[in-house]
């Protein structure tokens, strides 16, 4: 994998910008020490994280980014609707990477107990920087993993990649 030409899409919720920007910087800071470049890395915002499977649907199939990393926080408002959501979002995101195949690594998390005072916010912040410090280094060991299995596959595969990129629907 050529880290300098690998291009990877951020695409994270504005719903608790402050808590969800702390995966987001932590991310492009573990992915630059791992030797990738910040111009290779695009990142999109949306308003909520029910937003998030369709705009990562659309970068992986632009066939620009050969991963694409999502970031969101849906917390329980006192009614069911967050399980709802974030059950949405998961099985959505997973429906992307497998119908375009660009993997999509999800930290899109659901809190079992949110409640927006100090305590909270700063915990929650705090556990964001992990997160995306996880999700770089799910990003670097999957673009790396398909690279492995592209070289070991043999040419139908290699041929049915080429279809797929001038599709669209794999990055180059």
């Amino acid at each position: 994998m050529s880290k300098s030409a690998t291009r990877v899409a951020f695409v994270q919720s504005c719903w608790h910008r402050d808590i969800v920007d702390q995966a987001r910087l932590a991310f492009l800071k573990d992915l630059s020490k791992a030797g990738f470049r910040r111009s290779g890395v695009s990142c999109f915002e949306v308003p909520g994280a029910f937003e998030i499977p369709l705009q990562a649907k659309l970068l992986a199939k632009s066939g620009h980014f050969a991963a694409i990393v999502a970031a969101g926080f849906v917390v329980d408002g006192g009614i069911y609707r967050h399980e709802f959501v974030a059950s949405t979002v998961i099985d959505a995101l997973m429906a992307v990477q497998l119908e375009t195949e660009i993997p999509v690594i999800s930290a899109v998390l659901t809190p079992k107990n949110f409640h927006e005072h100090a305590e909270h916010l700063s915990f929650f912040r705090h556990h964001f920087v992990k997160k995306g410090a996880e999700a770089a280094a799910a990003c670097i060991a999957t673009l790396n993993n398909m690279d492995t299995l592209k070289s070991l596959a043999g040419p139908e595969y290699r041929r049915g990649s080429e279809s797929r990129r001038s599709a669209g629907r794999e990055a180059p």
